[in-house]
């Protein structure tokens, strides 16, 4: 008798399918969560930071506008 033998009795398939089952609705939970329409403002603003001059960054990629908008002060820059 052969491992494939073995394994292909076992009866395992089932649990192959649930999990793919599984991971079809999180694929298509997450997609709907990334692409709806009040992420749009979001995602704009993630499309501009690579164009960003880096003026404003901070060194954790932050900007000073980000850290505004949640409260955080704007880090102090020192000259090295």
């Amino acid at each position: 008798m052969r491992l494939s033998d073995v394994v292909s009795h076992s009866g395992l398939s089932f649990y192959a399918e649930v999990a793919l089952v599984l991971f079809l609705i999180a694929f298509v939970a997450i997609a709907i969560w990334i692409f709806r329409p009040g992420r749009r403002s979001e995602m704009d603003h993630m499309s501009r930071l690579p164009l960003d001059d880096g003026a404003s960054a901070s060194l954790d990629g932050t900007s000073s506008s980000d850290q505004a908008h949640h409260g955080a002060p704007a880090p102090r820059r020192t000259n090295r």
